[in-house]
């Protein structure tokens, strides 16, 4: 088991009575990394959002989307395969779920990932190692999203 931490520090900049305050904050993860954070600019008025910060959306579709490349990158090394490039533009929407709420609906993952050396996977390999890394993927395991992977 593993444990991990994160720490969100807001702190008021604005009329907070009046709902007309920064939805600016910070992100602090161990090892000393501090993320600027925000609510999606989609979800609050744009002024009240921070430009060039991260937010909360954003967070959970880089998370999906790192969690399979990591994975990806591993199920091919054991399968023989050598990865020279992987280049992922994913996309995350936000819609009303089936409960009638708010909810990451669907990401969809479009890898494209390169190979070097005498072996190359072919396109039923290439999918299969996709396969085998979203099984795996800790953070697809642990949402209802549906995730799409559309290799490029």
């Amino acid at each position: 088991m593993s444990t991990y931490r994160a720490t969100v520090d807001w702190r008021c900049d604005g009329d907070f009575a009046t709902r007309r305050y920064s939805r600016g904050h910070t992100l602090s993860f161990d090892h000393g990394l501090t993320v600027p954070g925000t609510a999606g600019p989609a979800n609050v008025n744009p002024r009240y959002a921070v430009e060039g910060a991260l937010d909360p959306e954003q967070a959970f579709t880089a998370s999906i989307a790192a969690c399979h490349m990591l994975w990806f990158l591993d199920v091919a090394a054991r399968a023989g395969f050598v990865v020279e490039a992987y280049n992922d533009v994913a996309e995350g929407t936000l819609a009303v779920g089936k409960s009638g709420k708010q909810e990451m609906t669907r990401v969809v993952l479009r890898p494209l990932v390169s190979f070097t050396g005498e072996r190359q996977p072919s396109a039923e390999e290439l999918a299969e190692l996709h396969r085998t890394a979203h099984v795996e993927c800790f953070i697809a395991n642990s949402v209802k999203t549906e995730i799409v992977i559309e290799s490029r």
